[in-house]
């Protein structure tokens, strides 16, 4: 297990464990989480413990050609019933992923710290973190929020308080038409779903 120190640098995602982490420590500076999307890795981790750096192999990722809507999805779509807005409320969005009940999770979503917060706030100043936002009746509903690297989304969290709100939100990101690929970073059902596939962390590197 590699510990890092206050240099800026990451040792070869090559040396992750079968778990995918690759190393501990550091801090959640600009620079530092730049590097890492820029190089296929990303911290998670729970309120209480050290900064966990990961790069899983495989890699969950959505090709937006390959996006799967349903009948019914569509029918909701169309209705118009709901206002999507980009980059309007980032700081919303990802206080509702912070502290919205994930069912799956058995528990709040407090892997997002306050410190991890406060880091993607500083990444969507600078332009480089994104937020998708689902509105009805001006309330926020649900949305989502990542991180641009080049021609790749490296989505972190969403968040639904009304059915399928998030789905919207994730399915007006990959219609923007401004990604090659959408990184979802480990398995889940729900993005596979909608067509998001595992790939090998070398092909997933080589896109990078």
């Amino acid at each position: 297990m590699h510990f890092l120190t206050s240099k800026i640098e990451f040792p070869p995602v090559e040396q992750a464990n079968p778990d995918g982490i690759l190393a501990i420590g550091g801090d959640l500076s600009i620079e530092r989480l730049q590097l890492a999307y820029r190089s296929g890795i990303f911290p998670w981790y729970s309120e209480g413990d050290p900064i966990i750096w990961y790069s899983p192999d495989p890699r969950m990722v959505l090709f937006p050609e390959k996006l799967r809507i349903s009948k019914s999805m569509k029918q909701l779509l169309k209705k118009n019933q709901f206002k999507v807005t980009f980059n309007e409320a980032f700081e919303e969005v990802i206080s509702n992923c912070k502290y919205v009940n994930r069912e799956e999770q058995g528990e709040y979503g407090t892997w997002i710290t306050d410190e991890m917060k406060d880091a993607y706030i500083e990444l969507h100043k600078i332009g480089i973190a994104k937020s998708v936002e689902i509105w009805k009746n001006g309330a926020l509903i649900g949305g989502l929020y990542g991180v641009e690297t080049g021609r790749i989304f490296c989505g972190e969290s969403m968040f639904s308080k009304v059915s399928n709100a998030s789905k919207i939100a994730f399915i007006h990101l990959v219609n923007l038409d401004t990604y090659k690929l959408i990184d979802c970073q480990v398995y889940n059902p729900h993005l596979e779903s909608l067509g998001a596939e595992e790939i090998s962390r070398k092909e997933f590197l080589e896109l990078l």
